[in-house]
């Protein structure tokens, strides 16, 4: 399968960025460098996107774990050794031999970050992901983070399902500078970063956020995925209590000079303390626009 499908090569026409995609998509490949390998084995999150096979419904969870939970276990493989709650959306899809899934590692300390998609197929302590595109991105809107610390008496609370955002949710997600957007298309899955100042996402009612889309890589990746399959999962993260705010539903982009990304909520997943990790504050990317503007 090539780098794009139609979805992505429609976006990229209509954006008139066709030539510069190709150029980028040419750093998209199959294998896992050293280099690729080293850095996955010390991260201690992982964020996976992917549908639920029972539900046809597109989430983004986090798995974490002591680095090198996530190492590469072959030129073109990973292995996972747990790293989430059986309760979590896509527990199913884990366990489901061939789903398409889509991954990200990002590390706020060096402003890194990775992604791989492929097809996964559950192992003894966990799955594997064999990858059809690897590669990395550059390191615009993503809010540098000095360290964390393992909480280890930190418990996960009971998960809040919902259909619409609650008001505190909504203060949560506006106050965020940072979320993941998982999405799929035909035989495959992503997850991409998006991140700005605080009020970059706005919360235009209970049941829809709305965001702009920042110039990026000119890949189209995520927006070209939704305008094949609009369904998609969004997933926020306090990065100091661990709570974790995870959505399903539908996104498509509006085109013109403000470029926005629309996102109708179907159901919502609120689970306090869910993770073990306790992050500094962030310095926010000197990249970030006005969300004003």
């Amino acid at each position: 399968m090539g780098v794009y499908h139609a979805g992505s090569r429609a976006v990229q026409d209509r954006v008139g960025v066709r030539e510069q995609a190709d150029h980028v998509g040419r750093s998209v490949g199959q294998g896992i460098r050293e280099v690729a390998a080293a850095f996955l084995e010390l991260q201690p999150l992982l964020v996976a996107g992917a549908a639920d096979p029972s539900t046809g419904l597109v989430w983004a969870s986090p798995l974490t774990g002591a680095p090198g939970f996530v190492r590469a276990t072959g030129p073109q493989r990973i292995s996972v050794t747990g790293g989430w709650s059986p309760a979590d959306p896509l527990a199913a899809a884990f366990a489901t031999p061939g789903t398409p899934v889509g991954t990200i590692a990002l590390d706020p300390r060096t402003r890194r970050r990775m992604r791989l998609n492929g097809r996964l197929g559950p192992t003894a302590r966990g799955f594997a992901i064999e990858a059809d595109q690897v590669f990395s991105n550059c390191p615009k809107y993503l809010q540098r983070r000095t360290s964390y610390e393992v909480v280890a008496d930190r418990h996960r609370g009971a998960a809040r399902h919902g259909a619409e955002l609650t008001p505190g949710q909504a203060e949560f997600v506006s106050a965020a500078d940072t979320f993941f957007l998982a999405s799929v298309h035909e035989g495959g899955a992503d997850v991409s970063h998006r991140g700005g100042n605080p009020g970059f996402v706005r919360v235009d009612s209970p049941g829809e956020l709305s965001w702009r889309d920042y110039p990026g890589n000119s890949m189209f990746l995520t927006l070209g995925n939704l305008a094949a399959d609009p369904r998609a999962g969004l997933l926020f993260l306090d990065w100091t209590t661990g709570t974790v705010l995870q959505l399903t539903g539908e996104a498509r982009t509006e085109f013109g000079d403000d470029r926005r990304v629309r996102f109708t909520v179907r159901e919502t997943v609120e689970t306090p303390w869910a993770l073990p990790l306790r992050w500094s504050a962030p310095e926010y990317s000197p990249a970030n626009p006005d969300p004003a503007h």
